[in-house]
């Protein structure tokens, strides 16, 4: 009982920072220079049809009006608004585009974890020697790389010169065969989406991953230096048996917080990342949206990133108690 009354409270407090963000993203997406309206109908439309296009979207009322009414409609009745470029509900499209993002944030975070706590674990188990050294050097190197740069050089490298994986588009692996080129059953197209997934995965994951290796890193060094895992070695306790049983779960506190912190960046470099590989998901939707100066669907997209990212900490400090018993959330405590 005490951990559901902490997460209704968590998400009770969460409820103002979505407003905020509702509220910052509809003042910067409103101050954007120019006029959607000239974009839709060209440089010089007439005045009727401005003005009709004006009192569709709403456009011709106050600022105070106009957030209101938003407001209203985003918390009140999860309405997002009509799209001004495609000319369909905000939400329809971010359905359609959403799966896509997913399954790229999904492998990213697959590869990264995967990656990321072996590497951690082996450097901090033999530190200051050659495998610490290039574990720390290829953490270094993933941290202070960009997602983008990362991805032009494998597309050179893997889809120009070797010619062996694909440079652009996604398929989801849950698409039928007929939609696929070159698919003849669901295993094919399970295929084809693992090798459109590789280049991005490995682009938009490598920064998560060096991030997480190094937290891993520091907090299993200061875990196996505590005085029970002496002890544990003391009374001849084989070293694998302390770094699983003793050391590893009590070392990941601070990996689930960079993990769930590590959303902002991952959702970040999505955005870069299906520019680069040419992947229909939110991230270019989100580009369409500035490029064309489509605010409902800026102010939409922008909405459902922040309330993953404010969902995803509030998961984080759920999970504190899971992973580590002494973590109590009872008010008594």
């Amino acid at each position: 009982m005490g951990l559901l009354r902490y997460a209704i409270r968590r998400f009770l407090q969460a409820i103002p920072v979505v407003i905020g963000i509702v509220t910052i993203t509809f003042l910067l997406t409103d101050a954007i220079p120019g006029d959607p309206v000239s974009i839709m109908l060209g440089p010089s439309p007439s005045a009727e049809q401005a003005a009709e296009i004006r009192a569709k979207y709403g456009l011709d009322r106050p600022l105070y009006v106009r957030y209101v009414n938003y407001l209203a409609d985003v918390l009140l009745h999860g309405d997002l608004g009509r799209s001004l470029y495609y000319n369909v509900p905000v939400s329809q499209k971010i359905m359609e585009r959403a799966p896509v993002t997913i399954l790229l944030l999904l492998s990213s975070y697959a590869f990264a974890i995967a990656a990321a706590i072996p590497l951690g674990i082996v450097s901090a188990k033999r530190r200051n020697r050659p495998t610490d050294h290039v574990s720390r050097v290829v953490a270094l190197v993933g941290v202070s790389t960009p997602s983008f740069w990362i991805g032009l050089m494998l597309i050179i490298v893997f889809a120009y010169h070797l010619n062996v994986l694909p440079a652009t588009g996604l398929v989801l692996p849950w698409a039928a065969p007929a939609s696929v080129e070159g698919a003849q059953t669901q295993l094919d197209v399970v295929v084809a989406s693992i090798e459109h997934l590789l280049l991005p995965t490995l682009s938009l994951g490598t920064l998560q991953m060096a991030a997480i290796m190094r937290i891993e890193r520091s907090s299993m060094l200061e875990v196996l230096g505590q005085d029970y895992v002496r002890l544990a070695r003391a009374y001849g306790i084989p070293e694998r048996t302390i770094v699983t049983k003793h050391a590893f779960r009590n070392a990941q506190l601070p990996v689930i917080t960079v993990v769930g912190l590590q959303l902002t960046s991952i959702l970040g470099g999505a955005v870069l990342t299906e520019t680069v590989f040419n992947i229909n998901g939110m991230g270019r939707l989100i580009i369409t949206a500035i490029n064309n100066q489509d605010f409902q669907l800026v102010m939409g997209t922008t909405f459902v990133f922040g309330l993953t990212f404010v969902v995803g900490v509030v998961l984080t400090d759920l999970s504190y108690a899971y992973v580590d018993p002494r973590v109590s959330y009872d008010e008594a405590d």
